[in-house]
């Protein structure tokens, strides 16, 4: 339906979205699920990470078998939400390097503001996952994509839990060679920039606030 955009629609990773939806779920149950889904989707995010041969040593004899090579790996969270996705991803990668870009939301123009920046160096030999749990408006990856390209890693993707039909055109129309994987594709925004039906404010249900 969409060029350039992975729905991870495993049986797990849909399980545990639709109990996120709920608007029941305390504060800790949304953090431990997201945490748990993020795990799952970065599975499918790294599917087509390079590997190398090394040398092992087996209990019985020794070896040639495939790793990967984790410090080529960057996460780039984008500030404050993201942080609920990096965990869980870096359950699966330990060794990947994290970067971190600070983005709010002017809620006036709904155009993101910056205020942190902080990026591993030798970017250029880097492959990097950017996430965040909603792509809405688009506003947010569009500007953090951006950042991220002057510093000309080797490839770039963005990872969400939740899209919708204007988050895609936005980010596509902008960077159509970012590939997005995202749980779920809902229906479309409303007036205020929220995703329909969604799952509210992801920020706000990770840490607790308002």
């Amino acid at each position: 339906m969409y060029d350039n955009v992975h729905l991870i629609d495993h049986p797990l990773v849909q399980h545990k979205l639709t109990l996120m939806r709920n608007k029941e779920a305390s504060t800790n149950s949304f953090r431990r699920l997201l945490g748990e889904l993020a795990s799952l989707m970065a599975y499918e995010v790294t599917r087509d990470m390079p590997t190398q041969e090394v040398e092992v040593q087996t209990p019985l004899e020794t070896t040639r078998a495939r790793v990967i090579d984790g410090k080529k790996l960057v996460f780039v969270s984008i500030l404050r939400a993201g942080t609920g996705i990096l965990d869980g991803m870096l359950n699966v990668v330990p060794g990947a390097r994290v970067g971190h870009i600070g983005l709010y939301r002017d809620p006036q123009t709904l155009q993101p503001v910056e205020y942190y920046f902080k990026m591993p160096e030798a970017m250029a030999e880097r492959d990097v996952v950017v996430v965040d749990p909603m792509l809405a408006t688009g506003n947010s990856a569009v500007a953090a994509v951006s950042r991220i390209k002057s510093l000309n890693p080797r490839s770039i993707k963005f990872v969400c839990l939740l899209t919708c039909p204007e988050g895609i055109a936005a980010l596509h129309a902008a960077h159509p060679d970012v590939p997005i994987y995202t749980a779920a594709i809902d229906r479309q925004l409303n007036e205020h920039g929220y995703i329909l039906p969604g799952l509210g404010d992801a920020g706000d249900r990770i840490f607790g606030t308002k």
